[in-house]
């Protein structure tokens, strides 16, 4: 959802500031669009695990162990060095960590609450916001009013349809998702590869362990349950992280983002294949009026400029 215009570094759902390094391997025969949206697919099929995950272990059970296991992989791959940093990158980095973990522990709030697919969809409007008022371009008026229609119809004209509580969540963590955007961004600069992110993933997981234990307790240390918030884990954070990494190798960063605006769509499937999450035919078109304002919205910021200079540096990138 974020363009070369508002970070400098690559987004997800989850917000991935950086991936692990990685070698293509056989991922990178999937060919760039195939990683974006097999790392799409696995944040929200992990989103739909983790509601599945929610009577066992709660929704801030859920997020602790999300937050931790992904930060100890990270950690044990980057192995960031600690020394060397100023008092505004370690700022920066703790910010970082406290939005990720506000963002996280928000969105699966909503989802203990409201549908997958809707909860998506409301949570999208975050960086579909920034990325309007980034662009400060008049056709924006156009994808801003198509989300809101998007909106109407999936609250139902008043969000009668959903339980407010739960939208209210999504709309917070779309918020968070959007100052995730801007510190993600921060961060990258300041710290290499993917330091920072393995960083600001500890000071979530710190931040959340003991609000997971205040309202599981044991819960979170009966083994299925650890295994189940370790694959949680592992396919909200760790695996999109790389996918999307070997992908951006060799995919225009526009192309990117308008992949990254099928994530509501993905999100109402995973509901509907795991968590028997079916749609009606008005919640369904409002899905379907977000993404079309989200990629509106993207295209209309990356501009024809960008657009010629990606086809330049896609091209001088196949020439032998």
């Amino acid at each position: 959802m974020t363009t070369p215009e508002t970070t400098a570094t690559p987004q997800s759902t989850t917000g991935a500031a950086a991936a692990p390094a990685a070698g293509p391997g056989r991922l990178g025969a999937l060919g760039p669009v195939g990683l974006v949206l097999a790392g799409g697919v696995s944040v929200q099929f992990g989103g739909a695990l983790a509601v599945t995950l929610m009577p066992r272990a709660g929704a801030l059970g859920v997020v602790a162990l999300r937050l931790l296991v992904a930060a100890v992989v990270l950690l044990l791959v980057c192995r960031p060095r600690l020394r060397g940093h100023s008092r505004t990158d370690w700022g920066t980095v703790v910010v970082f960590g406290i939005t990720m973990a506000a963002m996280n522990g928000l969105f699966y709030q909503a989802v203990a609450r409201i549908p997958l697919g809707p909860a998506v969809t409301l949570e999208v409007l975050g960086p579909l916001a920034l990325s309007v008022l980034a662009s400060r371009r008049a056709i924006n008026v156009v994808w801003a009013a198509l989300a809101l229609a998007g909106v109407f119809l999936l609250g139902g004209g008043g969000f009668s349809g959903l339980d407010p509580t739960g939208a209210a969540f999504a709309l917070a963590a779309g918020a968070m998702w959007a100052a995730y955007i801007v510190f993600s961004a921060r961060t990258g600069r300041r710290f290499p590869q993917a330091d920072g992110l393995a960083l600001a993933m500890a000071v979530g997981a710190v931040l959340f362990l003991p609000l997971g234990i205040a309202e599981s307790g044991t819960k979170l240390l009966d083994p299925v349950t650890l295994g189940l918030g370790a694959a949680v884990a592992l396919l909200s954070s760790v695996l999109p992280y790389t996918l999307e990494l070997l992908a951006l190798r060799r995919l225009p960063a526009s192309t990117f983002a308008i992949l990254m605006s099928l994530e509501p769509a993905i999100a109402a499937t995973a509901g509907f294949l795991i968590l028997d999450q079916a749609l009606s035919a008005a919640e369904a078109a409002a899905i379907a009026l977000v993404v079309a304002a989200s990629m509106g919205a993207v295209r209309t910021q990356v501009g024809p400029g960008w657009r010629k200079k990606a086809a330049l540096e896609s091209a001088a990138s196949e020439a032998p």
